[in-house]
């Protein structure tokens, strides 16, 4: 590189000691997804920043969270919301400075928080040191630069086309093409040169001795391409994704790379982890990302895309426990994150995004929440044209810019210029009425959304059957609901979940003795006909609902 930061004068956690070890903390922990720019902002300036996340982060402790995920503040030009890096070591100004990060991870472990912080090593941003490099003639062999086809190379080298639309390929004053599977901004990295892989493995390490818990690794199953770089022969090759193996994702050279770094996550203690964002045909290729030798946690995409129809839901719940029981892992389960639309919008309301809440909080293994889900927040899905900044909406292609409705900054406070955002605007403008959803406008409330993810976390955390618990035990219901058993040394747990739009009666889950835990109708009839005579035999799960019973 052109510079070299160094990380501040001490050795890994001694400065900032993480939460007292709990053996495999990751393998049930649940993981609150901070986007940086939409969080908190300190100063005013309208965009979140890492002082407003410290701020900020009792909330995370009180909701009884144990990670929080950072999405990037590095320095950027922000060309696709902090995926293009310029400089993997320094905090880009927008979000503060390096010692707020500091700050931050010091904090977040006061509170007994660990800190993930995203890597994008599929791409650098085009204004980083090495692309400038590469565009003035040195350093070529880091990218991929290729000549194009035709008689005077002005077509592109192969048919790729990038995750947001258009050509994968764009091309540079000297005549030459360079690759890029996501904005041209965004140039892809060659990981079989020596010197990028030494330059992450050192970005590692500068986060690492500065303190931080884990990486989530942005495009996890991007980074090798298929050697000669073949045509695929097929248009709107973003449909693809996920769907079959392409050559440019999902390579085997990719499982090399996580295997050196979780040689050197486990050299600082073993308990630093990794995190896939890794898109694959099958649950089985899902799970070569987390072989004991490779990384510890993949996000499970088919769970998060599942729609709320319990047969599909059972599918994909089968196929990810089996496919992670395969090699030793734990299932993760997501409903929300920064690039999809928030589920309470996608799943068709409120009443399903907490039953399904309740649903993925009572599975085994860890879960991942995005930032608002606990406010019951709504896709944003009327901002105006001018003020998106989703590159693949400015494009006019690929996803349509569906992303800024899930990224408007979120609400604390029932009023003021931002809702308690900041003391000054916010980067996208907050729908009237987001102060009635706010984190102070919720709490106490015992129906509000606020308050179910703050008891079913105490909750998940308490019973012996959930998190990491007993296996799913599934149970015989009728059709439209779903109903598992999970049953540890302590107790056990029945989740009923109904997905259908009718009430549906069935016998009381655990039988007589089985007592009435949590319940995601805001009414709380789970069980009409208890009284002084005793338990009711019979139970009534509402429409789009979930209960946890005691057993």
């Amino acid at each position: 590189m052109a510079h070299e930061l160094t990380a501040p004068a001490r050795t890994s956690q001694d400065r900032h000691p993480a939460p007292p070890d709990r053996p495999d903390w990751w393998r049930d922990a649940v993981i609150y997804q901070v986007y940086v720019r939409s969080f908190a902002d300190s100063d005013g300036d309208g965009i979140g920043d890492l002082r407003g996340v410290r701020e900020r982060l009792p909330h995370l402790a009180g909701l009884g969270v144990d990670a929080v995920w950072l999405t990037p503040f590095y320095v950027s030009p922000q060309a696709d919301g902090g995926y293009d890096v310029a400089d993997h070591r320094a905090v880009d100004p927008v979000f503060g400075e390096l010692a707020d990060a500091d700050e931050l991870v010091r904090a977040a472990h006061e509170l007994g928080l660990r800190v993930i912080v995203d890597v994008v090593p599929n791409h650098t941003s085009d204004r980083h040191p090495w692309f400038q490099e590469a565009l003035a003639g040195t350093g070529r062999d880091r990218y991929h630069f290729r000549p194009g086809k035709g008689p005077d190379g002005s077509l592109p080298p192969n048919d790729w086309e990038s995750v947001f639309g258009g050509p994968a390929w764009t091309r540079v004053p000297d005549g030459s093409w360079y690759l890029h599977l996501f904005a041209p901004q965004q140039p892809d990295l060659n990981w079989e040169n020596e010197e990028v892989r030494a330059e992450f493995a050192s970005v590692l390490r500068f986060w690492l001795d500065l303190g931080v818990d884990g990486f989530r690794v942005d495009v996890a199953h991007g980074m090798v391409k298929a050697p000669g770089l073949p045509d695929i022969g097929h248009r709107e090759q973003a449909r693809l994704i996920g769907a079959q193996r392409l050559p440019f994702f999902d390579q085997d050279g990719v499982h090399e790379i996580h295997r050196d770094w979780r040689r050197l996550l486990d050299s600082y203690g073993g308990q630093r982890i990794a995190v896939a964002e890794a898109w694959a045909p099958t649950p089985e290729r899902i799970a070569l990302y987390v072989r004991p030798d490779e990384l510890h946690q993949a996000f499970n995409f088919p769970y998060l895309r599942c729609p709320w129809e319990a047969d599909a839901l059972r599918a994909v719940i089968d196929a990810s426990l089996r496919a992670t029981a395969s090699v030793g892992a734990p299932a993760t389960w997501v409903l929300s994150n920064h690039d999809v639309v928030r589920h309470a919008t996608r799943l068709g309301g409120l009443r399903r995004a907490r039953a399904a809440a309740l649903l993925m909080l009572a599975l085994p293994g860890s879960a991942y929440l995005y930032q608002g889900e606990e406010l019951g927040l709504p896709e944003v899905t009327d901002l105006p044209d001018e003020l998106r900044q989703d590159p693949a909406f400015h494009r006019g292609e690929g996803q349509e810019g569906l992303r800024d409705g899930c990224r408007v900054p979120i609400p604390w406070t029932p009023d003021g210029p931002s809702y308690g955002f900041g003391p000054g605007g916010s980067w996208l403008p907050q729908p009237e009425g987001w102060g009635s959803l706010s984190v102070a406008a919720q709490t106490g409330d015992p129906a509000s959304t606020l308050e179910l993810y703050r008891t079913a976390l105490a909750v998940r955390r308490g019973h012996p059957a959930l998190g990491a618990g007993g296996p799913v035990e599934w149970l015989p219901v009728p059709r439209g609901l779903l109903a598992f058993r999970r049953v540890a040394r302590g107790g056990g747990v029945v989740c009923v979940a109904n997905t259908t739009d009718r009430a549906v009666e069935l016998p009381r889950p655990g039988g007589p003795g089985g007592r009435p835990l949590l319940t995601s109708d805001a009414e709380g009839e789970t069980a009409p006909g208890d009284g002084p005579d005793g338990p009711a035999d019979t139970v009534v799960a509402a429409p789009d609902s979930c209960s946890w019973w005691a057993i």
